[in-house]
């Protein structure tokens, strides 16, 4: 109907209706000018890539960048960084707690490298395969992380490495590492000797799910290698009683290992207890080559001197070439009584520890030691208060995970 028409059977109307259609009017002229409109489906931006078939990787032209020095990076000066991953309660949460981070930061080094160095190198001997085993599926990935490694380290710690015609050179102990074919040690054991990490791949398998099928383990604590050599990323976790990890972590772990890509690099951290001070296997709950070892054999309520704080910044990535995905295992490794100087520390590691479940509380031990613990904890937070502390100024002095 043309608008004149309308105009002309409007006026007729009584005063009320009159107004009330006029007011109509131009909602009807819109919708007749969009009746008009043409309307296309929305193009994609790309080809949608088909699914990848379980167990196959086609090798992806991502490089890992090279990265800057570390600043002012020096053997001797270097402090650990103080990861202090735990929250104030009431609540625990059981989560990934996975976040973004730049490549750059993918291998953490410091003034406690002698030591770690040295332990590998002890332990090396001492254990061989019982730490380190490479399957011949994943031999593919672990010479790809040794290479990436050998490029990696002389760019971004130059004071401890440098690059050599046929692999790397350690300036701090002289050790002259060739990477050339054959290799003279598995590859993951020569990686291990590069850093202070410990070092797992897990594969894909054509049944979707990734195993454990190289690593180089040998300052863990709690677990060994070979009890886990070949598992499944689900069974590792549930053979260790890892807490609610059905429930809340396994399908979001999974998605994760099948999605990831090369261009990216996520950390998390997490934290112990551990009443003794051997990095490599805490002998206060029994043997390393015991069967059966855990908390539930470890000795009660040792004293406070003995009580360490064990971390792990954990870097998760896939290799580009190979399609495995690295775990890199940091385990930092501090007296109680050391980290309880700092501010806020005791406090809030007091309400962490009270907010664990039951399940967490079993798994980390608290029945072993949490009674000494929280003690302390809750007298050097007594001590800090009375000293002064602002406990409302924590925020502006420390952040998640420091």
């Amino acid at each position: 109907m043309a608008l004149s028409s309308v105009l002309s059977a409007v006026s007729s109307l009584p005063l009320p209706i009159k107004l009330l259609a006029l007011l109509s009017i131009p909602v009807l002229i819109i919708l007749r000018l969009r009746s008009f409109e043409p309307i296309s489906a929305p193009q994609p931006t790309t080809s949608k890539t088909p699914p990848r078939e379980f167990g196959k990787w086609t090798p992806s032209p991502f490089k890992l960048p090279t990265p800057p020095p570390y600043p002012n990076w020096s053997l001797t000066d270097t402090k650990p960084l103080p990861y202090r991953p735990f929250r104030y309660g009431p609540k625990y949460h059981v989560t990934m707690g996975l976040r973004t981070v730049p490549h750059t930061d993918w291998i953490e080094l410091d003034n406690h490298y002698p030591r770690y160095h040295a332990d590998k190198a002890r332990r090396l001997a001492e254990r061989g395969s019982k730490c380190v085993r490479t399957a011949p599926e994943a031999y593919p990935a672990a010479l790809e992380l040794l290479q990436e490694l050998v490029d990696y380290l002389p760019a971004r710690y130059p004071a401890l490495y440098r690059r050599t015609e046929v692999g790397i050179e350690n300036l701090y102990s002289g050790e002259k590492m060739n990477i050339s074919e054959p290799l003279a040690e598995d590859p993951m054991a020569t990686c291990a000797r590069l850093v202070q990490d410990d070092l797992a791949i897990m594969v894909e398998r054509p049944d979707g799910q990734y195993y454990l099928l190289a690593g180089a383990i040998l300052l863990p604590g709690f677990w060994r290698l070979e009890d886990k050599f070949a598992m499944g990323l689900s069974e590792i976790h549930t053979s260790g009683d890892v807490p609610q990890f059905k429930e809340r972590l396994e399908k979001g772990m999974m998605n994760f290992f099948r999605r990831v890509r090369p261009e990216e690099m996520v950390a998390r951290n997490n934290y112990f207890f551990q009443v003794d001070d051997d990095l490599a296997w805490s002998w206060s709950i029994g043997s390393e080559d015991s069967q059966g070892v855990g908390w539930a054999t470890a000795e009660k309520d040792r004293a406070i001197e003995h009580h360490w704080f064990r971390s792990e910044r954990q870097t998760l990535r896939r290799l580009p070439r190979s399609g495995g995905v690295v775990f890199t295992i940091r385990t930092y490794f501090h007296p109680i009584k050391e980290i309880c100087e700092e501010e806020y520390v005791p406090g809030r590691l007091a309400s962490a520890v009270r907010s664990w479940g039951d399940d967490v509380s079993r798994y980390k031990g608290r029945e072993r030691y949490g009674d000494v613990l929280l003690e302390f904890l809750d007298r050097k937070h007594q001590e800090q208060v009375d000293r002064g502390l602002d406990l409302s100024r924590e925020d502006d002095v420390r952040a998640y995970p420091y």
